[in-house]
């Protein structure tokens, strides 16, 4: 379930952050329009929640280590 919203989460973050880039492009530097600041704060928010999902699903064990030199060398 947590790696299913991470998966949700991160194509959010990067679509904020790419209507930010696009939007600062396109003003061009116009001081009326906000656009490419609430999509920032929006990257901020999505991070912010990707970064809980993540502690979560490392406190409740369902994200994990998985590397292989992770364990006894016998």
């Amino acid at each position: 379930m947590i790696t299913t919203l991470i998966y949700i989460v991160l194509p959010l973050l990067l679509l904020s952050l790419a209507g930010g880039l696009f939007f600062l492009l396109v003003d061009k530097g116009e001081t009326g329009r906000k656009r490419t600041v609430y999509l920032l704060g929006l990257r901020v928010f999505f991070a912010a929640i990707l970064i809980m999902l993540i502690a979560i699903g490392l406190y409740t064990g369902e994200l994990g280590n998985s590397v292989p030199w992770d364990g006894d060398p016998n």
